[in-house]
C-alpha cells in the first residue's frame, strides 16, 4: 500500500557523536511501512540546526500534510514551538511526540505558549502514561498513548537468577540524568562488594562525565567508560552484566530501561517521571527515591541476596518489554497517520 509522505522534525545526531534519537528509530520504522519519511536536521550547530529545520518545512510544504516533531522539555522544546507556530502559518497539520519528563514544567512555565502549540495540534502523541495524565489534568483532550517501541527479536533474553555486582548504566552524561549518583552507588557498594564494577555507557553531553571521571578516578572506584556505543555493541554488552540501573532524576520512558528489561536484566532506577508508570516495583523491577544513594544501594544488594527475586524480575521484565514490540505499536501508528 502507497503510504504518505511525511516529514519528521528532531535531533538526528547520531552520526555526530550523539545518542541515537526517536527521529532515527521511530522513522526507519514508519519507513518500513511504506512511508516517505523527510527528516530534519543532522546539522550539529544548534542555531544552524534550527534554521535547517525551518528550511526543511517551507521547502517540503507542498509535498506534504503531516509533520511529526519530537518535543522535549530543555531547549530543544523551543524548536518545537517555533516549528509548530511554522506549520499553522502554513496550514500543515503537525503532531507533537511528548519526548521530554519534564514537560509538566513547561506546562506551568510557559502555559501560553503550551496552550497555543498543544492545544491546536492534530494530535499530541504520549509515549508515557504519566505525561498522558498529566496533560489531562491540564485540560488536555487530543492526546493519544503511543509507547516508545523496539524490535524484541533483536535483544537476546538471558534469564538471570543467582548474579554478581556487576552493573550497567546506559545513558547520555547529562546532569538531568545524574550519572555520579551511579557512581556513589558503586562506592557503597564495594564496601560489601570489593568486588563490584560499574560500565557507563553514553555520549558526553555536559560536564558530568569528567566529574563522573575525576570520582572514579579519585576514589580508585574503577568505572569503565565506554563512550557512545551502537545499539549492536551494548545489547552485547548487556550479557556480560547483571543489574541495569537508572539514576535520573527526570524521566519520561526511557527506551533504554526497556531494552535492558528485553535482555532479561533486572532494573533498579529512581521513583521519577515516567518511571512508577514503566516499572511496577517489586514485579518487574525495583524503585528508589531520587538522589538517595543509600536507599539504592540497599535496593541493588537485595537483588543480589535474593536469587527468587532476580529471577521474578528478569523474567517479567521480558514480558513487560514484549508489549512494546513494534509490531504491536505500529497498529496505532498507522491509525494516526492514516
Amino acid at each position: 500500500m502507497k503510504r504518505k509522505k511525511i516529514l519528521y522534525i528532531g535531533n538526528a545526531l547520531s552520526h555526530k557523536g550523539a545518542t541515537v534519537t526517536s527521529v532515527e528509530t521511530l522513522g526507519v520504522f514508519l519507513r518500513n511501512e511504506g512511508y516517505t519519511i523527510i527528516v530534519s536536521s543532522s546539522v550539529k550547530n544548534k542555531v544552524l540546526r534550527m534554521l535547517d529545520m525551518i528550511k526543511t518545512v517551507i521547502f517540503h510544504r507542498n509535498e506534504t500534510k503531516t509533520v511529526l516533531i519530537d518535543t522535549y522539555s530543555t531547549i530543544n522544546y523551543w524548536y518545537a514551538i517555533v516549528i509548530g507556530t511554522l506549520c499553522r502559518l502554513l496550514k500543515l497539520e503537525y503532531i507533537p511526540i511528548l519526548r521530554g519528563g519534564n514537560l509538566p514544567y513547561r506546562l506551568k512555565s510557559n502555559p501560553k505558549i503550551s496552550k497555543r502549540f498543544f492545544g491546536k495540534a492534530a494530535h499530541n502523541i504520549v509515549p508515557s502514561q504519566y505525561l498522558l495524565q498529566d496533560f489531562k489534568d491540564k485540560g488536555y483532550r487530543n492526546l493519544k498513548y503511543i509507547p516508545n517501541t523496539i524490535e524484541t527479536t533483536k535483544y537476546p533474553f538471558v534469564e538471570r537468577a543467582e548474579i554478581s555486582p556487576n552493573l550497567l548504566w546506559v545513558r547520555s552524561f547529562a546532569r538531568l540524568y545524574n550519572p555520579i549518583m551511579a557512581i556513589k552507588v558503586l562506592q557503597e557498594l564495594q564496601k560489601k562488594y570489593p568486588n563490584a564494577r560499574l560500565t557507563m555507557v553514553g555520549p558526553k553531553k555536559d560536564d558530568s562525565y569528567d566529574e563522573c571521571v575525576d570520582y572514579s578516578e579519585k576514589h580508585n572506584l574503577g568505572v569503565r567508560f565506554t563512550g557512545k556505543l551502537s545499539k549492536t555493541e551494548w545489547i552485547a554488552l548487556g550479557k556480560l552484566y547483571d543489574i541495569f540501573i537508572s539514576t535520573t532524576d527526570f524521566d519520561n520512558t526511557p527506551i533504554s530501561v526497556i531494552e535492558a528489561m528485553a535482555l532479561g536484566l533486572p532494573v533498579v532506577s529512581t521513583d521519577v517521571g515516567g518511571m512508577p508508570f514503566l516499572v511496577e516495583n517489586d514485579e518487574d523491577g525495583l524503585l528508589t527515591p531520587a538522589k538517595d544513594v543509600l536507599q539504592f544501594t540497599k535496593r541493588v544488594i537485595s537483588l543480589i541476596e535474593n536469587p527468587t527475586l532476580v529471577h521474578k524480575l528478569s523474567k517479567n521484565g521480558r514480558h513487560k518489554a514484549e508489549g512494546f514490540d513494534w509490531n504491536q505499536i505500529k497498529i496505532l501508528w498507522n491509525d494516526v497517520l492514516s
